[in-house]
């Protein structure tokens, strides 16, 4: 058997990369261990760009029925200290409540819709590659059976098979603290009704967050109405086997020590044990293999994990498309390393400061307490949410120079438009997943005429004015990622700013059709 591209990992990453693919006119085969669905309750919602990115594929109403919420989140946790985001007039941190069983689901549906393939309970047991293809052997109810790929992306998570046969490094460290969660029941005799609270007999008041003792921390939230997500970690100097299933009996254990009382538990609903780690891969590219989503990086504070995994799919799903596809200009398929590795970098940094404060011990307590005073300022808080959201990431800042737009590299702002069929935003023209010449009134035909004359067939060309005194450029090219890959400057001759286009198109595009 031979596809295009085969993805390891049916999992919010690997399901988000079938999608962009499928969208892009690649049929991509997902090979996925589990023979069901999950319906463990991992994460619970999505934190940062992605729920914007969901918004400009035309996603984000089907993925938000029901949610609790969606759309700016009023607080939100850095580390252990809270931010009170509802006192920022413009909160750039978006949230999406979504249980991860029913987002695997609708993206999967999606995915399908489009024309990929997912194929369960096949789990991948070796990887080589050679100059015109990758060969894989995988394990299924059938037996085993060697596959054929022109491209193949492990997001199979920590322990990936994928990045091990390639032989991506993996280096970081494995901390000491051992967290374990529970989502379970709460007897509703210790809750108080107008909290959420519980009142733990011989241990006082759990608040909703966490809790700190000499011994450890608890965490305590819900996002479900009869369900409590339970967190226990502590410095755990018992012999801990990774392997072992979690119980009910080691959650009140843990709870216990930390405590010193017992936390009356029941009814789980999905049992986990982790080590926090900091990991990131040395590459995310070897040949015709690549790496996303956990695979890639591992970040030892929660809420960035799938923000960051989602995001990798859709930076490398345009671009190993257009690969695939034949249109892919020399080094297009480098630059997901390039972008997408710096940002891994980014968010290890501020993962690894998270993780500082949630530590266990006197001084990561005054750590906590200085934190606090500080993100009570605005401006504190708008800095630190925007870190977490994503709004820092400018790709090829290095290379921009001091002279270059304020947009360029940056997110594509989600503008209110008048267009000639009436009005639109920004993210409405990036649903089919194509690049967007955006014509704001200062382009004129010159611009349109160098697109219908190359690149018509990869680029989309909107003419519209900005619902707004002053859009921010007079005309943008912005990326199927929702970034801008040109933007036209101010004051220049036409001529200059005529090759200047040619250069982006021909840079991110691919040669003009005519000299193909």
């Amino acid at each position: 058997m031979t596809s295009d591209v085969v993805v390891v990992g049916g999992g919010p990453t690997g399901l988000m990369l079938a999608y962009e693919l499928a969208l892009a006119g690649v049929r991509p085969l997902v090979l996925e261990q589990q023979s069901e669905p999950r319906t463990e309750p991992k994460a619970n919602g999505l934190v940062g760009r992605i729920v914007q990115l969901l918004d400009y594929r035309g996603l984000l109403d089907r993925f938000a029925e029901g949610s609790r919420h969606v759309g700016p989140a009023p607080s939100f946790y850095f580390g252990a200290v809270p931010l009170n985001l509802s006192a920022l007039e413009h909160n750039p941190l978006h949230l999406l409540v979504i249980p991860q069983p029913r987002l695997e689901t609708l993206l999967a549906e999606s995915a399908v819709a489009l024309g990929a393939e997912i194929r369960r309970g096949q789990r991948v047991v070796a990887l080589s590659q050679d100059d015109e293809g990758v060969t894989l052997e995988t394990q299924g109810p059938d037996g085993n059976e060697a596959l054929r790929a022109a491209y193949v992306v492990g997001c199979d998570g920590a322990h990936s098979t994928v990045r091990k046969q390639a032989g991506i490094g993996f280096p970081g460290s494995t901390g000491s603290l051992v967290t374990r969660i529970g989502h379970v029941s709460l007897p509703a005799s210790l809750l108080v009704p107008e909290t959420g609270e519980a009142e733990v007999p011989g241990a006082g008041r759990l608040r909703l967050g966490w809790t700190y003792t000499e011994r450890g921390k608890i965490g305590l939230m819900s996002f479900k109405p009869g369900v409590h997500v339970v967190t226990a970690a502590e410095n755990d100097r018992l012999p801990v086997d990774s392997g072992a299933p979690m119980t009910l009996g080691e959650l009140r254990s843990s709870v216990r020590r930390i405590l010193g009382a017992d936390l009356p538990m029941s009814n789980p609903l999905w049992l986990s044990r982790t080590v926090a780690s900091s990991r990131l891969a040395d590459r995310y590219r070897v040949g015709r293999v690549m790496v996303a989503g956990d695979a890639a990086h591992l970040f030892p504070a929660g809420g960035s994990a799938l923000n960051t995994g989602m995001l990798d799919a859709v930076n490398l799903g345009w671009k190993l498309a257009a690969q695939v596809t034949g249109t892919a200009p020399d080094g297009l398929l480098e630059t997901y390393h390039d972008e997408r590795h710096t940002v891994g970098e980014q968010v290890l940094a501020h993962t690894r400061a998270q993780a500082v404060l949630m530590a266990v011990g006197e001084e990561p307590a005054v750590l906590r307490d200085l934190f606090e005073e500080v993100l009570r300022l605005p401006q504190a808080i708008r800095h630190i949410a925007e870190r977490l959201h994503g709004e820092d990431v400018r790709y090829g800042a290095g290379a921009l120079g001091d002279g270059a737009h304020p947009l360029l590299g940056r997110w594509a702002p989600d503008l209110a438009l008048r267009t000639t069929q009436g009005p639109a935003r920004v993210a409405e023209l990036l649903h089919a997943g194509r690049p967007v010449l955006l014509d704001l009134g200062g382009g004129g035909a010159a611009l349109h005429d160098i697109v219908t004359e190359g690149w018509k067939d990869r680029v989309d060309v909107v003419a519209a004015c900005a619902e707004q005194p002053a859009p921010p450029a007079d005309a943008l090219l912005i990326r199927p990622d929702g970034h801008v890959a040109w933007a036209m400057p101010p004051a220049r001759p036409a001529q200059e700013v005529r090759e200047g286009l040619r250069a982006a198109l021909t840079t991110w595009f691919g040669a003009p059709a005519k000299a193909l």
